[in-house]
């Protein structure tokens, strides 16, 4: 049975149209609908409920190399109110999930997973955490909502001190106030805009909603959010990345650093890179879809993992895992859409990137 975030009752008041996901039941749009969300987060702001997310706790003195050893990207040397992100790896390489962890001192970490990894990612932390550390799931203890768009930081400045603000992407503020609700105020977003993610108690989640809303962000569901992250090239699990492919394939490896050990270090290595993560532009006519078959000639080289119009560029795209050896800028393909060959393009990741 699907869980309610603190949110629900809101999002059921605001129109929002509720689906089962990852676990929970949540709004993919509002009445508003996806076109008009998503384009309010690229132009102006938008405001997504996001409390399914997990969190992990790690603290102890030996908290950093348990992480290490869980983790793909190397985690030494960050600060206090640092953000990285990481792929974790099985022992063959492939991805168990991709996450963020928080760093709130040398011996206290969290890491952010995703909601339908909650329990699979906890259960395999905790079966290879390793050393002097305590690992706590503390997800129930936390709802989350996240503010992107161009005017985000604006709203923030109407909500709170710009000195509680984190000036630098990838960072956090501990002990931030926001409406005079105390949270967690990390520069980190899903939608390739400016944007933060705000970790409220679960009392707390429907005032802080609220006054972001009123402050002028735009309600948005998991519809936008999700033509957000495929417009601004970013992976899903599930979708571009899974236990079967490797983060080096994910086209991951700025997160990935060899030189230090981790679980699943070797068996990436060796397998390398026989397929790439690529961007289709679709010149056709159709939409292309997760699963659909990509064919240079005729000749069968990957699939579609992610695909669908998207608003503000206007046309439709698609990310393919593909051949590497057929995965260069500018090759032309075609994509088997329901029995019919539609034309596409292979061009640069990300589709969108926002204006700094």
């Amino acid at each position: 049975m699907e869980r309610k975030t603190p949110l629900y009752a809101l999002h059921e008041s605001l129109g929002g149209r509720i689906v089962p996901f990852a676990g929970y039941l949540l709004p993919v749009q509002y009445p508003s609908g996806v076109i008009h969300e998503h384009m309010a987060v690229r132009e102006r702001a938008g405001v997504f409920d996001v409390s399914h997310m997990g969190e992990v706790l790690f603290e102890g003195p030996e908290a950093l190399g348990a992480l290490n050893r869980l983790m793909a990207n190397d985690l030494s040397g960050m600060y206090d109110g640092q953000v990285r992100y990481s792929p974790m790896l099985n022992e063959e390489g492939g991805i168990v999930d991709d996450l963020v962890v928080c760093r709130f001192s040398e011996t206290r970490y969290m890491a952010v997973v995703n909601a339908a990894n909650r329990e699979k990612d906890v259960a395999w932390m905790r079966a290879h955490l390793e050393g002097n550390v305590q690992m706590t799931d503390v997800s129930d203890d936390w709802a989350q909502i996240a503010l992107q768009g161009p005017r985000s930081k604006d709203i923030l400045l109407t909500l709170t001190d710009e000195a509680l603000i984190p000036k630098k992407y990838y960072s956090f503020t501990p002990g931030a106030e926001v409406a005079g609700i105390a949270c967690i105020l990390s520069r980190t977003g899903y939608t390739g805009e400016l944007g933060y993610e705000l970790y409220t108690k679960p009392a707390d989640a429907e005032a802080m909603f609220r006054a972001l809303r009123e402050a002028g962000a735009e309600p948005c569901g998991l519809g936008a959010r999700d033509t957000l992250r495929l417009e601004a090239g970013m992976p899903l699990y599930g979708h571009e990345m899974t236990d079967d492919i490797s983060p080096l394939e994910a086209g991951l490896a700025w997160a990935v650093k060899p030189e230090h050990a981790f679980i699943g270090r070797e068996p990436m290595l060796r397998r390398g890179t026989p397929r790439a993560r690529v961007g289709l532009k679709i010149t056709g006519k159709g939409i292309a879809r997760e699963g659909q078959d990509v064919f240079l000639a005729d000749e069968k080289i990957g699939a579609v993992t992610s695909g669908t119009h998207l608003p503000y560029l206007g046309g439709a795209y698609a990310m393919a895992l593909v051949s590497s050896e057929h995965a260069q800028i500018g090759t032309v393909l075609d994509v088997d859409v329901r029995g019919r060959r539609v034309s596409a393009e292979i061009v640069p990741l990300p589709f969108y990137k926002r204006q700094k």
